[in-house]
Formats: structure tokens, C-alpha cells, sequence
């Protein structure tokens, strides 16, 4: 039986629009002719005295004669009924209320004479609404498959059965969307509003929070779906806490400014945001400081095709700048980073110039001829190798690549006459164990020892000296979710594929924050910056590796196999640290920080080299790389970045195979 309604169903659904649309009109018609009938037969209270083909015809038929074109006027035979809502509830009101007034109207003119009840009218227009109106929910009920019942729909296909948490306007949303679907049967909500709690929403009953147990055991549900885009991360946070201990999934739908920009629907199911878990509410960004070094200037961004660098991007495309540079070394990078922000400006019509350019940092000469041709104002120098093995066991590229091209990015703005120029650092500078860690204090080093130079510092190729006016900002700060290298992209494919889950240390712990978060704070600081600062930016409380792997196996509805749990979903295994790993990261060298105008921002004052002594320390380093002398690197390294103390072999490949060699 269910087979053929169904069948049924497809079919209808597959009728030309224009056949579809003749179907409701003849509908309407007959459902018009019933509701005048059944006026009639309740106001005269017989059927006897109703001749509709007699002295009434004209009546019958100027009843549909005046509904049906106001009908069309009002849109009704545009809607679509699998997503009929209260909006057109509201039209097919005012349609037949319409109708009715203006079937009075022909009555009056037509026959005046004629003795006819007037509550007739009344009682026609009251049927008429509900024929009307209730046959499209009905309709709307049986095209989405909701007209029979549920419980044996979802037997027979094996839907998946979600709770959902959030009962308000984006909950009930997402149960439309889900009924629509039929991928998912919603079986409850849960939500702490009292005034809804144990009460009945759409078939779907509501229990609060503290009971999702008593939920689990009502209705089996085995995930559960957050449909709050608009609650603050800490909230969210508590949320997915109490969610933790329970065997069920947790997804959710996108966030509010993703659903108010039309990015992204309601039915869009996420994983959980790890940013959820660590539950930092982001600091709107001070207006004032995020344009300073944006609006109405040329801004260059190197590394654009990053993961840091094309969020900068992101964000300064929509500040105002007259043109942003895109400065990349990976063609792919390059085209990805440029396609993305050449559709957004389009969409926005922003007044902005992408100029798209490959280059690496490594060429002196490249550099300053982009930043003079264009006559940039601002940099942001994103372009590193950033993931600590891989610079560990590639040390010269390290050095050559973080400390050489910071340099002669530094030097090209300074000969170009950049104003501003903002290193994006990393936690891992201070008292580095790693050549990673090292090499991006150098760079910091590098600008401050440029910054603290009020004589001409550089001598061009003419012999002309050449006066530092760039004003040079270092921002430093943490892990950022989502980066290349994280964590986190990698246990959400571990957890996919059965595990295991990899930690390298049972307390290894970092600090994280949202690459857009970062980028915004990065854009901030830059501004504040007087010349040679050091900014750090507040990370929150460093989060445990492992304790984030347990949670994102919980939340994926699965247990945690282990000593005392032999029968559990994904074990966690300990790997061991990787060549130059910290178990704890830093975001100071010392202790001598002050506030900024920033709550998030601090300013760092540390030690630094002159520019003449740096740039002998500097020579040496280089000509220990070119030489392939690793532990003349370590050396100098050693002697140069304040705290640096590496741990275990030098494991950079050129050096273990000459090494090995007889």
C-alpha cells in the first residue's frame, strides 16, 4: 500500500508545471463549489432547497468566477507544495477573504432582489478557507512523506534517528529540512526553555537538557544535531561538555553569519567546531585599528596562498584597500587563493584591484621590484616554513627560506619606502628547541635589529645610502585550528577511518585559536605597532592534546578503547614527540609585558642584537648552511637565539647521510 502512495507520489511530483497548475485550479473549482453547498445546507438546514443547477446556477458559478482570478493574482498556483508555509497560509487568508467580499458584491449587483440569508456568505467564506487551505497541508504532508506514519517509513528505509538541540526558528528548520530529506528521522528536541519543555512541536516532543538520558531511552537516538547558530562559543562550549558522556553523535549546522550571508542552509550538517570545545568567544576587531594599515592603501601579502596568508587576505580584501598583492611561490596556492577572492569581490562588488604574483622571497631583486613598481604601503609577511619535522630534517631550507627571506623581504620595503611592515611569528620563537622555532626568533631579530637603526641601514647597488622608514611589527601567538600541519584535520580522518588516534605525548598540550580570530588580532596589532614591537597575542589556556582526541571520539558518538574498555570504538596510541618538539609552548621570553589598547594584544619588550653585530652573526650563519656544517648551524643558533636548546641528533638529511658514509 505504502508502495503505491509512493509511486503515486513520484508521479505527481514529475508533472509538467503547467499540468500541476491546471490540477489545483480544478480543484479549487470543486472545493469553491463545496464550501457554497455546504453554506447553504447548514445556514437553510436542508438539502432539499439546494438546486445548484437550478435557480442558484449563477451563483455556482460566479462563486469560482471571482475566486480563480484573484487566486492567480495572489500567487497560488506559483507555490510550491512540498515547502508550503505560514507566508502562504497568510496569502490564501487574504485571497479568500477577497473572494468573499467580492462574491457579496455580485450577489448585491446581480440579483438585489433576490432573498438570500446573508450569513451565507459568511459561513462560504469560513468553508472555503478551510478547504482551501487545509488541502495544501495535506498535500504538503503527503509530498514530503509525512502523511502516514512515520514509524513504519523509518523501519522500512532504516532512517538515522536525531535529536535535535534547539527548539527555536533554526531547530524547526532543520526539522523541515531533515523531513524533506528522508535521510534523518528527528524523534526529539532539546531545549532548557521552560515554557516548551515536555510539550509537543510539530509531532516532535521536547525534553530538556538534564534528560537527554531519558531521551536516549525514549526514542534511541544516535545523534544529536545543534541548531543554535547564534549561541557565544562558551556557551556552545558547555553544550557539547554535557553531550560528551552520552553515546551519540554531535554535528551541527553552520553558524549564523554563514546562514545570514546565504553561504551555507540550514540542512548543511558540520562536524563540530573544534573551536566549540575550546570556547573562545572572539573580540569584535576595533574599527579604528583594523583599517589604519588597510583602507585606501596598496598592501602586498606574502605567503598569500597559506593558510595564514589567505585569511589576511580575506580580510583586508574587504577593508578598503585600493589594491592587495597576492605574493605567492606555489602556482596552485596562487590560482586557489586568487579564484577565491576574484569571485568575492565580484559578489560585493568591492572597489578593489587583485594584482595575482609569483615570486618567492628568496629573490631580493623580485621583491623590490614589486613593492616599487606598485608603491605598496603595507606588508604582511606571512611566506614560512612553518611545520616543525619538516625544518628539522631540512634545516638549510629552514634557514634559508625564515631567517634569509625575512631579511631580504625587510630590506626590499625598506628600499621600496613600505611604511608599514608586520611579521606574522610564531609561540615556538621562544626558547625554541627546534631549527623552526629558532629560525623565526632570527627573523623577528632581523626586523628589530632593522627597526632600532635611525642611521641609514642598507647600501644600494648605486652607492646611495638608503634611510629607514618602515616601521617594523612582529606578532606572535599559537597553534591556529585548521592550519596546514594541524592536529586537528588529521584526528577527524583518524576517527573517520577507525582509528587509531596518533598523540605524540600523553601531556603535550597547545594553544589554539581560529585562523580568522588570528588574522583579525594580526591586522590589529600591526597597527598599534611604534617600531620593533613584539606583540603577543592572548591564546587563552594552553588545551592538552589528548583530552582534545578524547573529546572529538565522544563526540563522534564512539567510545574510547583502551585497558579498562577492550570493546571500545578508537584507541588513542602515544607515538612519542617528533624531532624538535616542545611539549610546552611559550609566548614570552621574559616577564616584561604590558597591556595595549587591545584586550586580546600585548606588548612584548625583549632583547635584540644590533643591526652591525646581527649582521656579522647573520654572515656566519649563511656561510655554515652553504657549507652544509650542521653543527656549526646548531652553534651559532646556540649563541644567537636566546633560550634556544635543542634536543636529541641533528636529523637534517644531507647531515645523517654524510654522516653514514664510510
Amino acid at each position: 500500500m505504502l508502495r503505491t502512495i509512493d509511486r503515486l507520489r513520484e508521479r505527481l511530483l514529475g508533472l509538467p508545471r503547467q499540468t500541476k497548475r491546471a490540477l489545483q485550479v480544478f480543484s479549487d473549482v470543486l472545493l469553491l463549489w463545496a464550501a457554497l453547498w455546504v453554506a447553504f445546507v447548514i445556514r437553510l438546514s436542508s438539502f432539499q432547497q439546494i438546486n445548484p443547477l437550478g435557480e442558484y446556477l449563477w451563483l455556482f458559478v460566479a462563486a469560482p468566477a471571482t475566486a480563480i482570478p484573484l487566486f492567480i493574482r495572489f500567487g497560488l498556483y506559483r507555490a510550491v507544495l512540498r515547502y508550503f508555509g505560514s507566508a502562504a497560509l497568510v496569502t490564501i487568508f487574504n485571497a479568500v477573504s477577497l473572494s468573499a467580499l467580492l462574491l457579496a458584491v455580485v450577489i448585491y449587483l446581480i440579483r438585489p432582489d433576490e432573498l438570500m440569508p446573508r450569513s451565507v456568505v459568511f459561513i462560504y467564506w469560513a468553508v472555503s478557507l478551510l478547504l482551501v487551505g487545509g488541502l495544501r497541508l495535506l498535500m504538503r504532508q503527503y509530498f514530503i512523506g509525512e502523511l502516514f506514519p512515520l514509524r513504519i517509513r523509518a523501519d522500512e528505509q532504516g532512517l538515522q534517528r536525531v535529536a535535535i538541540y534547539g527548539a527555536g526558528a533554526a531547530g524547526n528548520q532543520l526539522l523541515t529540512a531533515l523531513r524533506m530529506g528522508k535521510r534523518m528521522l528527528p524523534v526529539a528536541f532539546i531545549d532548557d526553555d521552560d515554557s516548551i519543555a515536555n510539550r509537543v512541536i510539530d509531532g516532535v516532543k521536547v525534553y530538556k537538557s538534564r534528560h537527554i538520558q531519558q531521551m536516549i531511552e525514549d526514542t534511541s537516538a544516535q545523534e544529536v544535531l545543534l541548531a543554535i547558530p547564534s549561541t557565544s562559543r562558551s556557551r556552545r562550549r558547555e553544550i557539547l561538555n554535557s553531550l560528551e558522556p552520552f553515546p551519540v553523535h554531535v554535528r551541527t549546522i553552520p553558524g549564523f553569519m554563514d546562514l545570514a550571508s546565504g553561504r551555507v542552509s540550514v540542512s548543511d550538517l558540520q562536524e563540530v567546531d573544534i573551536a566549540d570545545l575550546l570556547g573562545r568567544d572572539a573580540v569584535p576587531p576595533q574599527t579604528s585599528l583594523f583599517e589604519r594599515c588597510i583602507r585606501g592603501q596598496v598592501v602586498i601579502v606574502t605567503g598569500a596562498g597559506g593558510s595564514i596568508g589567505s585569511e589576511l587576505c580575506r580580510q583586508i580584501v574587504s577593508t578598503g584597500p585600493t589594491t592587495l598583492l597576492l605574493f605567492e611561490h606555489s602556482e596552485y596556492n596562487l590560482y586557489s587563493i586568487h579564484s577565491e577572492l576574484e569571485q568575492r569581490v565580484r559578489r560585493d562588488s568591492l572597489p578593489v584591484r587583485l594584482v595575482p604574483i609569483l615570486g618567492s622571497i628568496r629573490n631580493p631583486e623580485r621583491l623590490f621590484d614589486v613593492m616599487r613598481t606598485w608603491s605598496v604601503n603595507t606588508v604582511y609577511h606571512a611566506a614560512a616554513y612553518k611545520h616543525v619535522p619538516m625544518v628539522e630534517h631540512n634545516i638549510a631550507e629552514g634557514v634559508l627560506n625564515n631567517v634569509l627571506g625575512t631579511t631580504f623581504t625587510a630590506q626590499a620595503a625598506v628600499k621600496a619606502g613600505v611604511e608599514h611592515f608586520v611579521l606574522i611569528s610564531t609561540d615556538k620563537a621562544v626558547r625554541p628547541t627546534n631549527v623552526m622555532g629558532s629560525t623565526k626568533r632570527l627573523a623577528e631579530m632581523v626586523l628589530q635589529a632593522l627597526s632600532a637603526e635611525q642611521a641609514p641601514v642598507l647600501l644600494d647597488d648605486e652607492g646611495v645610502h638608503q634611510v629607514n622608514k618602515t616601521r617594523f611589527t612582529m606578532v606572535r601567538f599559537g597553534n591556529v585550528l585548521g592550519s596546514s600541519g594541524s592536529v586537528i584535520p588529521l584526528f577527524h580522518e583518524q576517527i573517520r577511518k577507525g582509528g587509531p588516534v596518533t598523540v605524540t605525548h600523553p601531556n603535550i598540550t597547545r594553544y589554539f585559536m581560529t585562523i580568522p580570530e588570528a588574522a583579525q588580532l594580526v591586522i590589529q596589532a600591526g597597527a598599534m605597532g611604534q617600531g620593533g614591537d613584539v606583540f603577543v597575542l592572548d591564546m587563552g589556556q594552553p588545551v592538552k592534546i589528548a583530552e582534545l582526541a578524547e573529546k572529538m571520539i565522544h563526540l563522534s558518538g564512539l567510545s574510547i578503547r583502551s585497558e579498562k574498555n577492550l570493546q571500545g570504538d578508537i584507541a588513542i596510541e602515544f607515538s612519542g614527540l617528533r624531532p624538535g618538539e616542545k611539549l610546552y609552548e611559550e609566548l614570552l621570553i621574559g616577564d616584561n609585558v604590558s597591556p595595549t589598547e587591545h584586550p586580546m594584544i600585548m606588548r612584548a619588550n625583549e632583547e635584540h642584537l644590533p643591526w652591525e653585530q646581527f649582521k656579522v652573526r647573520l654572515s656566519e650563519l649563511l656561510d655554515a648552511v652553504e657549507r652544509d656544517d650542521y653543527e656549526r648551524v646548531r652553534q651559532l643558533l646556540r649563541e644567537t637565539v636566546s633560550g634556544y636548546k635543542p634536543e636529541g641528533e641533528i636529523v637534517d638529511w644531507i647531515h645523517l647521510k654524510r654522516r653514514l658514509e664510510p
